[in-house]
């Protein structure tokens, strides 16, 4: 039997880019899963932290954040932000930035390595990107965390005590380091099974076909599924350049 492919994903619970591309990756490998010889693929992701100087209680909106903080123009932020909540609406994202409580991620990310640890990752990455783009949930303070860890059927006591003790902190590190050593200065961003970088939010057809052909490598056939170097398409920037949410 073929091994998985494996699919590392760099990214941050509040990149917009990141969740949008989480989906157009599931939409993507939904489809090439209806293929006869369908690809096996195991998806991780890793921690990347765009604002590490965030405070855990920003008292400010969106705009307030993205305006002060990073010194951008009202107008650009708004332009930028009604963007960005139509591309989600095309991959069937609801994104309220009115109701976002903008935060530090990296308890979030050490949950994320709690939650891999104990086999909900997957599960628990969904949550924390719903909760923070369209329910305005806290994702920074531990309380708020706890109460979402358990939501996806972890144990409640256990992640605090994880959270607590920042156990979970030298993996949220190592990816960071692992990160860098790619050069990857921006997400999303996904290496397909070591081999193949792709960058950005790109289109579900984009992904479908990047498994494809990596899968029919793994196989040993002769079929083709375009490129074997997908790049990222210029009209769909990473989190590097579009607000960070």
């Amino acid at each position: 039997m073929t091994d998985a492919i494996k699919i590392d994903v760099w990214s941050d619970i509040a990149c917009p880019w990141c969740y949008i591309g989480k989906r157009n990756l599931e939409a993507g490998l939904a489809d090439a899963a209806s293929d006869a010889d369908a690809p096996q693929v195991e998806v991780t992701f890793h921690s990347f932290e765009l604002s590490p100087d965030t405070p855990v209680d920003f008292d400010g909106s969106e705009v307030d954040f993205l305006s002060g903080h990073k010194g951008m123009p009202v107008e650009q932020v708004q332009q930028m932000l009604d963007r960005v909540t139509g591309v989600a609406a095309d991959a069937g994202l609801e994104y309220r930035f009115d109701r976002l409580q903008h935060t530090n991620t990296v308890k979030a990310h050490e949950l994320i390595h709690f939650a891999k640890a104990n086999g909900r990752q997957l599960e628990l990455t969904e949550r924390l990107m719903r909760a923070y783009f369209t329910e305005g949930r806290h994702v920074g303070r531990i309380d708020d965390l706890v109460a979402l860890a358990e939501e996806v059927g972890l144990d409640a006591d256990e992640a605090r005590a994880a959270l607590e003790s920042g156990r979970h902190l030298a993996d949220v590190r190592a990816d960071q380091d692992q990160a860098r050593a790619y050069g990857i200065n921006g997400v999303p961003f996904f290496v397909i099974d070591g081999r193949y970088g792709v960058s950005g939010a790109q289109p579900p057809q984009a992904f479908a076909q990047v498994a494809r052909q990596v899968w029919a490598e793994r196989r040993g056939t002769t079929e083709r599924h375009g490129t074997t170097e997908p790049r990222a398409a210029a009209d769909q920037p990473t989190g590097a350049d579009e607000p960070a949410a």
